[in-house]
């Protein structure tokens, strides 16, 4: 069982940072891919980036591209997403997830799931 907890969200004006990262239970990376998603009021949940267990595999929206990026650490138990010159659309609950390549960037079906941080970025 993979469990996964997001921290690092938060409030930050127009053209702010932040940084979120996401714990695994376990060696997580090193079997499984995670992905960054969020889901905005009254929206879709939509994958924003995604990382492969080997590390050299990254996936980004092109609402995203240029702006943020996805990383984890050596240890792989830990997946960040950067997040440079934010803007009020960015506003959304950001979750992390991990499960094969294939299946994060479906984005269904995924087996694991964290909670769920909040980013409020103000215009």
């Amino acid at each position: 069982q993979v469990q996964l907890v997001e921290s690092g969200g938060g409030l930050v004006q127009a053209g702010g940072s932040l940084r979120l990262s996401c714990a695994a239970s376990a060696r997580t990376l090193s079997t499984y891919s995670m992905g960054w998603f969020r889901q905005a009021p009254g929206k879709e949940r939509e994958i924003v980036a995604a990382i492969s267990w080997i590390g050299d595999n990254k996936y980004y929206a092109d609402s995203v591209k240029g702006r943020f990026t996805i990383s984890s650490n050596n240890a792989k138990t830990t997946a960040y997403l950067q997040m440079n010159s934010l803007k009020a659309e960015d506003t959304a609950v950001y979750y992390c997830a991990a499960d094969r390549w294939g299946t994060v960037l479906a984005g269904t079906a995924v087996r694991y799931w964290g909670q769920g941080t909040q980013v409020t970025v103000s215009s």
